[in-house]
């Protein structure tokens, strides 16, 4: 099943969820607000330099954007809500599946989330990931990016399914990155992004690839 298979699938599920309805209506509702504030041109964009970060990966040691960029290839950046999100586990499941054709074009690919390494050590080995998965502690970074999503609205939600965003993230924003894609290249340039506030949508990874490929030429 192809990644758009497996995300329409969840997409459906979801009216089969207990007070599917209310829950739609209070997303949705939610959803229209935060959209009515975000300025899009604010985002980072295409030919932005990439801001310095140092984020902690699963184990708790220190990854800064200089030790990436070092790596002297492309780096991809996904950003995902957190691992509570089934939207973004599809996500990165395909990431996964396509890291040796990335590794092959001399790519570093890392994910972003604002959950703690705890978390995110879970992630990763729930989902068999090899590529690291790094701590945006308080969204510092998604903020810096202007990708950051009021996700409020769906605190009902959350606790009708035990989801508790303030233990996974160490606040209680309930502020989460809007799921996104930057390809950076060797120079810290933005290359490439991805950035839709519609959760249930992905970049595919092949579009992925052909960003790469076309930079490389």
């Amino acid at each position: 099943m192809s990644q758009q298979a497996q995300l329409d699938a969840i997409t459906a599920s979801m009216v089969s969820l207990p007070n599917a309805e209310k829950i739609g209506k209070q997303l949705s509702d939610g959803h229209e607000k935060w959209l009515s504030t975000w300025d899009a041109s604010k985002a980072i964009q295409v030919g932005d330099k990439l801001p310095s970060f140092t984020l902690t990966d699963a184990t708790g040691k220190e990854v800064t954007s200089a030790s990436l960029l070092a790596k002297g290839g492309p780096l991809l950046i996904t950003f995902y809500r957190g691992e509570w999100c089934p939207f973004c586990n599809v996500a990165l499941g395909f990431l996964q599946k396509h890291l040796s054709e990335f590794q092959a074009r001399g790519v570093t690919l890392v994910a972003v989330t604002p959950e703690l390494p705890n978390n995110n050590l879970t992630t990763a080995e729930k989902h068999a990931l090899e590529f690291p998965v790094l701590t945006d502690l308080h969204n510092g970074l998604a903020k810096k990016l202007g990708i950051l999503y009021d996700q409020s609205s769906a605190r009902e939600m959350h606790a009708s399914f035990g989801i508790d965003l303030k233990a996974r993230n160490g606040e209680d924003t309930w502020e989460v990155p809007i799921p996104a894609n930057l390809l950076v290249d060797k120079h810290g340039v933005v290359r490439n992004t991805f950035i839709d506030p519609n959760f249930r949508t992905r970049l595919d990874p092949q579009k992925a690839l052909e960003w790469i490929d076309a930079l490389q030429k």
